[in-house]
C-alpha cells in the first residue's frame, strides 16, 4: 500500500468520525488531507495520462480541497454554497477528462439523473430558496460528470447489464459506481438540508455523506488514472 493511500483512509476515517462525534477540530486537520492524497496518486501515475489530463486532474482535486474546508461546517449556508462553487469547478474538470477520454451521454445514463436532477431542483425551490440557485447549479455540473463516468465506452472489457457497468479488476470499470456514489452522497446533503431535524441523525447522515464522497472521489480519480 502506497503512503497516498494510508493518508487517504486515515484522513477518511478522521473525518467520518470527527462529523459523528462532532469534533469539528478533527476534521479541520484531517479533512483537507483528503484530495491531496488523491493528487499524490494521480502525479504518481502521470506518465499514463498526457500534461492536459494531468493538469485537469490536479485543478480539480485542488478545487475540491477549497470546498471540503469550506464544508466542515455543512449548517452554515454561505459555506454550503461556496464550497458548491468549488465543487462544480471540480466536477466540469472531471467531466473534460472523461470527454477527453471519450466518454458520452447515453439514455440509461441520462434519463435518471436528469429526473432527479429536476426533482432535487424542485424540492430546493420549495424548501430551500436561499441555497437553491447555487445547489441546483452544483447539481447539472454534478449530473454531467455522473453522466460521463457510466459510459460503457470507458471500460470496453467490463461486462454491462441494462446499460450498467458492471465493476471488475479494472479501474476504469470502477468510474460508473464513483459517480453514482458521488450522487447519492449530494443527494443526502439536499435530504439532510432540507428533512433530518435531531441533532444525532444529522451527525449520523453527514458521516455517510462523508464516507461515501470519499469512496466516490477514489473511484473517479483511480479510474481516470488507469
Amino acid at each position: 500500500m502506497k503512503i497516498e493511500h494510508v493518508v487517504f483512509l486515515g484522513a477518511t476515517a478522521a473525518t467520518v468520525a470527527g462529523a459523528v462525534l462532532d469534533n469539528e477540530k478533527v476534521q479541520m486537520v484531517a479533512k483537507p488531507l483528503i484530495a491531496p492524497a488523491l493528487a499524490v496518486r494521480v502525479l504518481r501515475r502521470r506518465s499514463n495520462r498526457d500534461a492536459a489530463d494531468t493538469a485537469l486532474l490536479l485543478g480539480s482535486l485542488a478545487a475540491a480541497t477549497v470546498g471540503d474546508v469550506l464544508m466542515i461546517d455543512p449548517d452554515d449556508d454561505t459555506r454550503l454554497t461556496n464550497g458548491a462553487r468549488a465543487f462544480a469547478v471540480m466536477q466540469l474538470g472531471y467531466s473534460a477528462v472523461l470527454a477527453r477520454r471519450g466518454a458520452r451521454p447515453t439514455a440509461p445514463a441520462l434519463v435518471p439523473r436528469l429526473l432527479g436532477w429536476l426533482g432535487a431542483a424542485g424540492l430546493l425551490r420549495a424548501r430551500a430558496r436561499t441555497v437553491a440557485p447555487t445547489l441546483t447549479g452544483y447539481g447539472a455540473a454534478l449530473g454531467t460528470t455522473s453522466t460521463l463516468s457510466a459510459d460503457p465506452a470507458l471500460a470496453p472489457e467490463a461486462r454491462v447489464v441494462a446499460g450498467t457497468v458492471v465493476p471488475n479488476g479494472d479501474a476504469r470499470s470502477r468510474l460508473a459506481l464513483g459517480g453514482l456514489l458521488f450522487t447519492g452522497s449530494d443527494a443526502l446533503i439536499v435530504v439532510r438540508r432540507l428533512f433530518v431535524r435531531g441533532r444525532t441523525g444529522r451527525r449520523a447522515v453527514e458521516g455517510v455523506v462523508l464516507a461515501s464522497y470519499a469512496a466516490a472521489q477514489a473511484l473517479l480519480v483511480e479510474g481516470m488514472t488507469e
